[in-house]
Protein backbone atom coordinates (compact mmCIF):
# COMPACT_ATOMS: atom_id res chain seq x y z
CA UNK A 1 0.00 0.00 0.00
CA UNK A 2 2.21 3.06 -1.19
CA UNK A 3 -0.14 5.45 -0.89
CA UNK A 4 -3.80 6.06 1.26
CA UNK A 5 -5.32 9.59 1.73
CA UNK A 6 -2.90 11.58 3.59
CA UNK A 7 -0.60 8.59 4.13
CA UNK A 8 2.47 8.20 2.35
CA UNK A 9 5.43 5.27 2.05
CA UNK A 10 3.02 3.22 3.84
CA UNK A 11 5.01 -0.50 4.29
CA UNK A 12 3.23 -1.62 6.93
CA UNK A 13 -0.26 -2.69 7.27
CA UNK A 14 -2.79 -5.69 8.15
CA UNK A 15 -4.62 -7.15 5.80
CA UNK A 16 -8.49 -7.34 7.02
CA UNK A 17 -9.75 -10.22 5.20
CA UNK A 18 -12.17 -13.37 6.61
CA UNK A 19 -14.44 -15.92 4.77
CA UNK A 20 -17.52 -14.33 3.24
CA UNK A 21 -20.32 -13.81 5.92
CA UNK A 22 -23.43 -11.29 6.76
CA UNK A 23 -21.23 -10.77 9.51
CA UNK A 24 -17.32 -10.22 8.46
CA UNK A 25 -17.39 -6.41 8.18
CA UNK A 26 -18.91 -6.06 11.84
CA UNK A 27 -16.58 -8.84 12.95
CA UNK A 28 -13.37 -6.92 11.50
CA UNK A 29 -14.12 -3.46 12.64
CA UNK A 30 -14.57 -5.55 16.39
CA UNK A 31 -11.44 -7.52 16.14
CA UNK A 32 -9.32 -5.11 14.51
CA UNK A 33 -9.75 -2.15 16.34
CA UNK A 34 -8.32 -4.70 19.35
CA UNK A 35 -5.24 -4.95 16.93
CA UNK A 36 -5.55 -1.03 16.39
CA UNK A 37 -6.04 -0.30 20.14
CA UNK A 38 -2.97 -2.25 21.36
CA UNK A 39 -0.68 -0.83 18.54
CA UNK A 40 -1.16 2.41 19.76
CA UNK A 41 -0.72 1.53 23.23
CA UNK A 42 2.57 0.09 22.04
CA UNK A 43 3.41 3.64 20.29
CA UNK A 44 2.76 3.27 16.66
CA UNK A 45 0.04 5.26 14.86
CA UNK A 46 -3.01 3.47 12.70
CA UNK A 47 -5.65 4.18 10.20
CA UNK A 48 -8.40 2.23 8.94
CA UNK A 49 -7.96 2.31 5.08
CA UNK A 50 -10.76 1.20 3.05
CA UNK A 51 -11.96 3.73 0.81
CA UNK A 52 -9.43 3.27 -1.51
CA UNK A 53 -5.57 1.82 -1.42
CA UNK A 54 -3.01 0.59 -3.42
CA UNK A 55 -2.72 -3.41 -3.66
CA UNK A 56 0.31 -4.98 -3.74
CA UNK A 57 0.44 -8.24 -5.60
CA UNK A 58 1.73 -10.92 -4.14
CA UNK A 59 1.49 -9.60 -0.08
CA UNK A 60 -1.31 -11.92 0.80
CA UNK A 61 -3.23 -14.86 -0.79
CA UNK A 62 -6.88 -15.48 -0.50
CA UNK A 63 -8.96 -18.67 -0.90
CA UNK A 64 -11.69 -18.42 -3.24
CA UNK A 65 -14.24 -17.90 -0.25
CA UNK A 66 -12.29 -14.77 1.59
CA UNK A 67 -12.42 -11.35 0.76
CA UNK A 68 -10.76 -8.07 1.59
CA UNK A 69 -12.38 -5.77 3.91
CA UNK A 70 -9.95 -3.62 4.66
CA UNK A 71 -6.46 -2.53 5.21
CA UNK A 72 -4.83 -0.96 8.58
CA UNK A 73 -1.61 0.90 8.20
CA UNK A 74 0.38 0.81 10.69
CA UNK A 75 3.59 2.66 11.54
CA UNK A 76 4.88 5.71 13.13
CA UNK A 77 3.25 8.78 12.09
CA UNK A 78 4.00 12.34 11.63
CA UNK A 79 1.32 13.24 13.82
CA UNK A 80 -0.42 11.69 16.27
CA UNK A 81 -3.66 12.48 14.41
CA UNK A 82 -6.22 15.13 14.22
CA UNK A 83 -9.01 15.63 16.39
CA UNK A 84 -12.72 15.63 14.55
CA UNK A 85 -15.79 16.62 15.37
CA UNK A 86 -18.01 13.95 17.33
CA UNK A 87 -21.89 13.70 17.64
CA UNK A 88 -23.28 13.97 21.17
CA UNK A 89 -24.58 11.37 23.52
CA UNK A 90 -28.50 11.97 23.11
CA UNK A 91 -27.65 12.15 18.91
CA UNK A 92 -26.69 8.53 19.34
CA UNK A 93 -28.39 7.00 22.09
CA UNK A 94 -31.80 6.95 24.20
CA UNK A 95 -29.80 8.13 27.49
CA UNK A 96 -32.18 8.88 29.80
CA UNK A 97 -32.29 9.63 33.44
CA UNK A 98 -33.12 6.17 34.12
CA UNK A 99 -30.22 4.61 32.05
CA UNK A 100 -27.76 3.16 34.29
CA UNK A 101 -24.24 5.57 34.66
CA UNK A 102 -22.08 2.82 32.98
CA UNK A 103 -24.62 2.61 30.09
CA UNK A 104 -23.72 6.77 29.33
CA UNK A 105 -19.76 5.41 30.11
CA UNK A 106 -19.87 3.24 27.23
CA UNK A 107 -21.41 5.54 24.52
CA UNK A 108 -19.19 8.63 25.65
CA UNK A 109 -16.46 5.73 24.84
CA UNK A 110 -18.03 4.55 21.31
CA UNK A 111 -18.15 8.49 20.30
CA UNK A 112 -13.98 8.10 20.44
CA UNK A 113 -14.45 5.29 18.15
CA UNK A 114 -12.78 5.95 14.42
CA UNK A 115 -15.48 5.40 12.09
CA UNK A 116 -15.36 5.82 7.85
CA UNK A 117 -14.96 9.70 7.21
CA UNK A 118 -16.17 10.63 10.70
CA UNK A 119 -19.74 9.74 10.12
CA UNK A 120 -20.67 7.86 13.34
CA UNK A 121 -23.49 6.34 11.79
CA UNK A 122 -24.18 4.22 14.54
CA UNK A 123 -26.55 4.24 17.96
CA UNK A 124 -27.46 2.23 21.22
CA UNK A 125 -30.45 1.34 22.93
CA UNK A 126 -30.51 0.50 26.88
CA UNK A 127 -33.53 -1.61 27.01
CA UNK A 128 -33.88 -2.84 30.20
CA UNK A 129 -33.41 -6.00 32.35
CA UNK A 130 -34.75 -8.76 31.53
CA UNK A 131 -33.89 -11.75 34.33
CA UNK A 132 -31.42 -9.71 36.15
CA UNK A 133 -29.92 -9.00 33.09
CA UNK A 134 -29.16 -5.63 31.11
CA UNK A 135 -29.87 -5.42 27.91
CA UNK A 136 -28.68 -3.36 25.24
CA UNK A 137 -29.31 -3.12 21.36
CA UNK A 138 -26.17 -1.24 18.19
CA UNK A 139 -27.37 -0.61 15.29
CA UNK A 140 -25.69 0.87 12.69
CA UNK A 141 -26.81 3.99 10.24
CA UNK A 142 -27.41 4.04 6.56
CA UNK A 143 -23.95 5.95 4.89
CA UNK A 144 -23.60 6.17 0.63
CA UNK A 145 -20.15 5.54 1.21
CA UNK A 146 -20.60 2.29 3.79
CA UNK A 147 -18.52 0.82 5.76
CA UNK A 148 -21.48 1.27 8.56
CA UNK A 149 -21.14 -2.60 9.41
CA UNK A 150 -17.31 -2.39 10.19
CA UNK A 151 -17.80 1.13 12.01
CA UNK A 152 -20.61 -0.46 13.93
CA UNK A 153 -18.14 -3.47 15.40
CA UNK A 154 -15.50 -0.74 16.01
CA UNK A 155 -17.78 1.32 18.61
CA UNK A 156 -19.40 -1.66 19.77
CA UNK A 157 -15.70 -2.82 21.04
CA UNK A 158 -15.52 0.80 22.14
CA UNK A 159 -18.95 0.45 23.68
CA UNK A 160 -18.05 -2.51 25.95
CA UNK A 161 -14.38 -0.68 27.34
CA UNK A 162 -15.90 2.14 28.61
CA UNK A 163 -19.62 0.21 29.72
CA UNK A 164 -17.47 -2.80 30.88
CA UNK A 165 -18.49 -6.03 29.19
CA UNK A 166 -19.95 -7.62 32.23
CA UNK A 167 -22.25 -4.99 32.73
CA UNK A 168 -24.94 -5.90 29.95
CA UNK A 169 -25.49 -8.56 26.82
CA UNK A 170 -26.30 -7.63 23.51
CA UNK A 171 -29.26 -7.98 21.80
Amino acid sequence: MAKYGKFRGVGNYLVMAGKMADDLDERIGYYGEHLVLLAQMLGLNTCWAGLSYSKVPGTYVLDKDEKIACYIALGYGETQGVTHRIKTVEQVSNISNNTPAWFLKGVEAALLAPTAVNQQKFSFEYVGVDNGIHQVIARKGFSLIGYTQMDLGIAKYHFEIGAGKENFKWI
